[in-house]
């Protein structure tokens, strides 16, 4: 076939929506106002900030004052983590062995401070399973935080029911929501959660912009102190092409979510298929219930480095399931959660197809797949 480049780590991040483009453009050039300035110049930046929050909400089934931006995931979750536990107060945080870093090193910082942090298994697709939560609470939980989707192996958790728990423990409940936001149904209220992280340039927004949801009542410390934007609870002039771009981008995700998502389960359908016909033995990792696209394979006795970097050569981009340094090549925490076989851990890939992706480029990668592990 002809061949351009295959991206396939959407779970990484996301091209540039064209809607989103477009609804930034008129910030980054003639209307540049400050949205905290009262003159009439400033107006259009106020104006675009007040729609961006609407928009935001309505998608998410929120109010717009429960809406805080952010500059992305990384700083939403730390906000959420290390502002809604007091140190002194030493209320004790409960969050699964599977989360991303920016909540465990949070989590890990609040330990530093004198808090508590209890770290909870999951179970071998990487669901963390209400009756362990409901096992573990403790009278002093202050903190529950339970990502709604996994980063790595795509598995969605049962968040409704882990905030019931949290609720009558009378903690509050934080999802990191960033690969789960734009790309399967997301309604706070159902949730039943208190605080909610989401990313832009996960569904199609600009990079280093994001949000917080906040429930209404929730008490949440601020997260930057200078200025009175965002309510007073995060400082700093917003950044409104970025925040506009965002909005549209989500708008736009929310919109092809159901058309997305066939497309997205029939590439997985697909590569399932083919990989159960290529010979290659391999494992498949994560839950039924899991995020469109989303792909984990362990080939046994290979290298996740090595097929990176040799499909890379081939023009294909996926990621892999371990994170090198300069002097050794770890199993991801989450492989190492879910007890993947040491003989197939290693050789961890991640697929995250996006909706450009085409059954022809499925195809395509298994037989690179099976060219470079069979071969």
């Amino acid at each position: 076939m002809d061949r351009t480049y295959i991206y396939a780590d959407h779970a990484a991040t996301t091209k540039l929506d064209p809607q989103a483009l477009e609804a930034m453009l008129p910030y980054l050039t003639e209307a540049y106002g400050n949205p905290s300035q009262r003159y009439a110049f400033a107006r259009p930046a106020r104006r675009a900030l007040r729609e961006a929050r609407e928009t935001v909400a309505r998608c998410i089934g929120a109010s717009p004052e429960e809406i805080y931006f952010t500059s992305g995931g990384t700083e939403s979750d730390n906000w959420a983590v290390k502002g809604s536990v007091c140190p002194g107060g030493r209320r004790r945080i409960f969050t699964s062995t599977i989360e991303h870093h920016a909540v465990l090193h949070a989590c890990a910082a609040m330990e530093r401070a004198g808090c508590p942090v209890v770290y909870l298994p999951v179970d071998a697709a990487g669901v963390l399973p209400p009756d362990t939560l409901r096992a573990a609470v403790t009278p002093d939980a202050g903190l529950v935080s339970v990502m709604l989707a996994n980063n790595e192996i795509g598995t969605v958790e049962p968040v409704r029911e882990l905030t019931g728990i949290a609720r009558q423990a009378g903690a509050l409940f934080h999802t990191d929501a960033v690969q789960a936001v734009g790309h399967i149904p997301v309604d706070v209220r159902d949730l039943g959660v208190d605080m909610l992280s989401a990313s832009a340039h996960k569904f199609g927004g600009p990079k280093g912009v994001g949000f917080l949801y906040i429930r209404s009542g929730a008490e949440l410390s601020a997260f930057m102190d200078g200025g009175g934007q965002e309510a007073g609870r995060r400082a700093g002039t917003e950044n409104i092409a970025a925040i506009a771009g965002m909005a549209a981008a989500l708008e736009a995700s929310v919109l092809r979510m159901e058309e997305n998502r066939v497309h997205l389960e029939s590439l997985t359908e697909r590569f399932r298929r083919r990989l159960a016909a290529s010979g290659l033995d391999a494992v498949l990792n994560g839950a039924e219930n899991r995020i469109p696209g989303s792909i984990s394979a362990s080939f046994r006795r290979a290298e996740g480095e090595m097929l990176l970097h040799r499909l890379d050569l081939k023009g294909i981009a996926v990621s892999t399931g371990s994170a090198c340094n300069a002097r050794s090549t770890e199993l991801s925490h989450v492989l190492r959660a879910i007890r993947v076989p040491e003989e197939y851990a290693g050789g961890t890939i991640r697929l995250t197809f996006g909706p450009e992706n085409t059954a022809e480029e499925v195809d395509y990668i298994v037989n690179c797949l099976r060219e470079i592990i069979g071969g």
